[in-house]
């Protein structure tokens, strides 16, 4: 099957346009048309979460505290991009819609023609580990730099990996680096925040399984912190137990 070309630009991306007697180039329309279609194309999104949106997240279970927490990722959308708040943490255990809301938040900016990419955190250390394997790929030479650069950085499970050194310094230094160039990050984590708990208001009770503390490090949650608007998501029986079954 031929491939179109656009008879504005011959496929080049730009086009001659005149003014006042003089020529310039400017962006041809076609590089608009279809953007948001590419955008997620390429943005590695999983197949299970390839539909996810906003439209078809359930909240039958904890309907309160579920329509609260999709509110605030919404409003999150609405106001990006935000310079004080770049970044966006939804925070639960397994299980609690948390990977399906950031989905649709990020499939909503892909729409709007921003560029993003999506990493599975463990998968992620793993490409950037094995890119100092002189047989690595392209691809996993470039997970870094990516996970560094991309314009919207989704970062999903983030702190499920064992602590070692090698982890800490490469989480710590691509949160650092978002975070002082002020580039957004999605992330999800099924890890509590024993600093949040021990500040909460009366006898809140401290969670001593592993913290984001425990599995990143101070460093990088405090930039984790610095960056994002915090959503903690409700305890409610399995999200994906009566969610998927219906996409």
């Amino acid at each position: 099957m031929a491939i179109s070309v656009c008879p504005d630009c011959s496929g080049s991306g730009w086009k001659i346009v005149e003014s006042d007697e003089l020529s310039g180039a400017e962006r041809c329309h076609c590089q608009f048309e279809g953007r948001a279609e590419r955008n997620e194309e390429a943005a590695g999104i999983p197949p299970l979460y390839r539909n996810a949106s906003f439209d078809n997240f359930s909240t039958k279970r904890a309907h309160r505290e579920l329509a609260q927490a999709m509110t605030t990722v919404k409003g999150f959308v609405r106001e990006f991009p935000n310079a004080e708040h770049p970044g966006l943490l939804l925070m639960g255990d397994p299980g609690t819609g948390k990977t399906h809301l950031a989905v649709a938040a990020f499939r909503e900016l892909l729409k709007r023609g921003f560029e993003g990419l999506f990493f599975d955190y463990q998968n992620l250390l793993t490409r950037i580990r094995s890119s100092f394997d002189g047989m690595a790929g392209v691809s996993d030479r470039e997970a870094y730099r990516s996970a560094l650069d991309c314009e919207i950085l989704l970062l999903d499970d983030l702190g499920a990996h064992r602590v070692t050194e090698f982890v800490e310094d490469t989480v710590t230094s691509i949160l650092t680096h978002r975070c002082n160039h002020r580039k957004p990050l999605i992330a999800t984590t099924n890890l509590g925040d024993v600093e949040t708990t021990r500040r909460g208001e009366g006898e809140a009770k401290v969670d001593y399984r592993l913290s984001l503390t425990d599995r990143l490090g101070m460093r990088a949650r405090s930039r984790l912190f610095e960056m994002c608007k915090v959503v903690k998501m409700p305890l409610v029986e399995d999200y994906r137990l009566g969610s998927w079954s219906r996409h």
